[in-house]
């Protein structure tokens, strides 16, 4: 099996190569790696403190992973911290984040790089952020008696590890050192399994959105100058052309009385145009925005990045796109805020937005009517609204922790 493994992963990256001259993130994924094990080296140098690598597969697992990352360097200031992602999608964004030493690509998963890159790196304990277990680099750190972790992690029984035919990559996961997960159903699948050093700390995310809704706002003049009438607010988080028909009969009804703050998950012209065909002439850019338009309109649509975890404060409730294609964007940045979710019906494989569902402080609708119907009774009982807000605050903040629990297990797996 570890040679179709080392097949199946030379054979990706050849097909990146080959699609970058047409393909921009296959193209920066190939471009990242060129070079990449000199440029370790000689970026580390003979750098003597001592060091811990965390990786994340991409922008999603490194917020997971950043409270820990953040935690770790408070209680270790004399630690130099090495922060890889897989995807440029990860890389590009986080690339100049203060919070790590060193940044970098992850070299493909094998036997020579694994080795090359432990050579260069030499940490002292390894931290895998939820997915992705890279056999080599997993392999060559236990042949070292580098301890390797893996922070947030669930499991499901549909997943290779748990097949009849998945050996190997059960074998891949006995090479961490402890196997912390999100839930106790996945902890009890990899008892199941045969692994044993295994427990439950929670999801480190939750960490994440609390401190965020906790911390002091940042100035955002032009959505302060949106909402000045007091009329509630809708937040839109990362929409998708497939969830702008569920929205635009909800937003015909209501947008005279509300206001709308729209965030796209890909902010290209195409799904900007998309979203102002919504309500025509109603809708405002936020790049273009001053105080006198965004007064008139009854959309403010974020044609930028990186604001989206701020617009929940300002709202009532919240849409949270992607659950018409492929699945869920995140969810918990608005509960954090105690808003009332609504979302289409691809959400199971997100244990948060089933927990939301289960306790009706989340509504998974298929069509416009549904989302109409469930968004109405809200509007028209306040009351309701304000008990949910308690609700799913409540849940959020008991949810909290997992940082908490993983820095206190961490000394007794590290070399002293």
């Amino acid at each position: 099996m570890l040679f179709f493994y080392d097949i199946v992963l030379g054979l990706y990256g050849l097909l990146l190569r080959l699609l970058a001259p047409f393909v921009p993130k296959a193209a920066a994924w190939v471009a990242g790696r060129r070079g990449l094990l000199a440029h370790i080296r000689h970026t580390i140098g003979h750098d003597p403190a001592p060091r811990v690598w965390f990786h994340c597969a991409s922008l999603g697992e490194f917020e997971q992973g950043r409270p820990l990352l953040e935690a770790y360097r408070q209680a270790h200031p004399g630690t130099k911290l090495v922060l890889t992602f897989f995807s440029p999608s990860g890389y590009e964004i986080r690339k100049d984040w203060p919070g790590a030493d060193y940044i970098f690509y992850l070299p493909l998963d094998t036997r020579a790089n694994a080795r090359a890159f432990l050579d260069a790196v030499q940490p002292r304990l390894v931290v895998f952020v939820k997915y992705e277990f890279w056999y080599h680099f997993l392999n060559e750190a236990h042949r070292r008696r580098i301890p390797a972790v893996v922070v947030s992690a669930i499991f499901r029984p549909e997943q290779v590890f748990f097949k009849p035919w998945g050996r190997f990559f059960r074998k891949i996961l006995t090479r961490f050192a402890h196997i912390f997960t999100q839930n106790e159903a996945s902890a009890a699948l990899l008892r199941t399994a045969g692994l044993t050093r295994v427990s439950v700390a929670g999801d480190t995310r939750f960490d994440t959105v609390v401190a965020t809704a906790l911390a002091p706002a940042h100035s955002l003049p032009l959505v302060d100058a949106f909402v000045a009438d007091g009329a509630p607010v809708l937040v839109v988080g990362s929409s998708w052309p497939e969830d702008l028909p569920i929205l635009r009969p909800l937003l015909l009804r209501y947008a005279p009385e509300m206001r709308v703050l729209i965030a796209p998950h890909e902010v290209t012209e195409t799904n900007l145009r998309l979203v102002e065909n919504v309500l025509p002439g109603q809708v405002q850019r936020y790049s273009q925005a001053n105080a006198a338009t965004v007064a008139q309109a009854r959309v403010l649509l974020f044609d930028n990045v990186g604001l989206l975890s701020q617009l929940y404060r300002f709202g009532e409730y919240a849409y949270i796109g992607g659950a018409f294609g492929k699945g869920l964007h995140n969810t918990l940045e608005a509960a954090a805020f105690g808003l009332p979710l609504f979302f289409g019906p691809s959400y199971t494989k997100f244990q948060e937005a089933v927990e939301l569902v289960a306790m009706k402080g989340a509504f998974p609708v298929h069509n416009a009517a549904e989302l109409e119907a469930a968004f109405t009774y809200l509007w028209n009982h306040d009351d309701a609204r304000l008990r949910l807000q308690d609700t799913i605050l409540d849940y959020v903040h008991d949810q909290a922790g997992a940082t908490r629990t993983i820095m206190a297990a961490l000394p007794g797996l590290t070399p002293s």
